[in-house]
């Protein structure tokens, strides 16, 4: 039929538009590879996702500019062996080359373990050349925007290679005409990354279809670990929702939260006694998201995002289904977010200051909290620590209120919260409250009781003997636990 002629000639242009990264970026590595060589340097290159499927116009526009990222990288990466061995470093210069499709975006990096931006040069220059006036703020953020302007360089001579900023210009051009971004940052301990990010035009990418809600939503097949049917009366509970163990590697178990698609999404979780969950990976972590139904695995075209009327931490992009139906896709890291599963720091892409600036950052902490975590229940512990944990906290585990308050006598840290179950042995929540507030060291400590009994009584004993916040686990909710820990801290 003419219709299916059609679909046939569209599918193929599909193809011939959609290549592997490979086919542009494919001889990166061995060029990189043979300059250091000549350069007498020896690197440590890592490189990943060069077999995605990405528009062959966007590689070609990228191709340039990712030569010189690397070649940058590659000249102030590569310290002198000596330099490295005193600060540390192995004596390889590790570069990382990464191709990646995150939030509907194409986002490719290029990192290395050097000595990072030199924001004083950088400032210097600056101000040399009137970019900053001399009652203009120098923030590391504010600075490293302007490397990307045309000619900015802090070199003192141009090397075989580059200067760290010379032509970087020309990275910001490329970002600027697929209407993205660029972004050069620090790392740490040391190092710096540069990150392009540009919209993604299309791509045909695996789809796992699910059901939340009487709606159909994608989520991406890549992110998709392993898919469980469960019933609700055989799942261990902690904080007042189920949860999944799930066997690793090592032979122990790991503990996750399973959320409901529905309720992220704005809705309610299925009453069915049976669960159908899916455990998900997103940026580094893994969590279980429970869904109403799954109904197919597809190879589908993943289409921009609709401009309005979408939730831009949600959804990633959308598919057109058989029958012309559109689905949104969703995004994995949005999604954890949004169930309060990450911390604090935003991934490379999510705020953008425009085309061809820098990306937002969300604030980072100056000091990594530590926190206590008392309660006798394996599971509920072992949930607490790693939502704590996931959220960027440093978390120490004690069984019971004796068990903690001796952890505190020894003095082996110093501890910035304790969040504390109630009904406990030996040294119950209330006991360990108590002998807290009767020590004037530990008088200024913030303590949470997290706890099944809430009703009136028991809230305000707890609030009575020094406790900053009770929270009932019967009404758990990850971001108000969050949000209390953020507060007192």
């Amino acid at each position: 039929s003419v219709e299916g002629a059609a679909a046939r000639v569209g599918l193929q242009a599909e193809r011939l538009a959609l290549v592997p990264a490979e086919t542009v970026f494919g001889s990166f590595p061995r060029s990189l590879r043979e300059t250091a060589r000549e350069q007498g340097r020896e690197i440590d290159l890592t490189v990943r996702g060069l077999d995605l499927p990405v528009d062959r116009g966007m590689l070609q526009a990228l191709k340039d500019p990712v030569l010189h990222a690397l070649r940058n990288a590659l000249s102030h990466g590569a310290e002198p062996l000596a330099v490295r061995r005193v600060a540390g470093k192995p004596d390889a210069a590790a570069i990382e080359f990464e191709v990646a499709i995150r939030g509907g975006r194409l986002v490719v990096s290029v990192a290395d373990d050097g000595p990072g931006p030199d924001l004083a040069a950088i400032e210097a220059t600056a101000r040399r050349r009137g970019l900053l006036r001399p009652e203009d703020p120098a923030d590391a953020q504010t600075l490293l925007a302007l490397v990307f302007e045309p000619g900015f360089s802090t070199a003192g001579a141009v090397d075989a290679l580059s200067g760290r900023g010379f032509g970087l210009s020309v990275v910001a051009d490329a970002a600027r005409a697929l209407q993205g971004v660029v972004r050069l940052e620090a790392r740490e301990p040391w190092g710096s990354v540069l990150t392009i990010a540009a919209p993604l035009s299309a791509a045909r990418r695996a789809m796992l279809l699910v059901e939340a809600g009487g709606a159909t939503y994608a989520l991406p097949g890549a992110a998709v670990e392993r898919l469980l049917r469960l019933h609700q009366s055989t799942l261990p509970r902690a904080m007042g929702r189920p949860v999944l163990r799930v066997p690793n590697p090592s032979g122990t178990e790991e503990t996750f939260p399973i959320v409901a698609l529905g309720e992220i999404l704005g809705g309610g979780a299925s009453a069915s006694p049976h669960l159908t969950a899916i455990l998900v990976r997103a940026g580094g972590r893994r969590f279980a998201l429970s869904v109403d139904a799954l109904r197919d695995v597809r190879t589908l075209l993943v289409l921009p995002a609709p401009p309005v009327g979408g939730d831009s931490g949600l959804v990633a992009g959308t598919v057109v289904l058989p029958g012309d139906v559109p689905a949104l896709v969703l995004d994995p890291d949005g999604l954890a977010a949004r169930a309060g599963l990450v911390g604090a720091a935003a991934s490379p892409v999510d705020s953008a200051a425009g085309p061809g600036g820098t990306l937002g950052e969300a604030p980072r902490s100056k000091h990594r909290a530590t926190i206590l975590v008392v309660d006798d229940s394996i599971t509920t512990r072992t949930l607490e620590k790693g939502i704590l944990e996931a959220a960027g906290y440093r978390v120490v585990v004690c069984v019971d209120g004796q068990d903690a308050l001796d952890r505190l006598h020894a003095d082996i840290e110093v501890f910035d919260l304790v969040l504390a179950d109630v009904e406990m042995p030996r040294l119950d929540g209330f006991g360990l409250l108590g002998a807290i507030r009767a020590e004037s060291r530990f008088a200024r400590l913030p303590v949470v009781l997290m706890t099944s009994r809430g009703d009136a009584t028991d809230v305000a004993r707890g609030l009575d003997l020094g406790a900053d916040a009770y929270l009932t686990k019967q009404k758990f909710d990850q971001r108000q636990l969050l949000d209390t820990i953020g507060q007192l801290l």
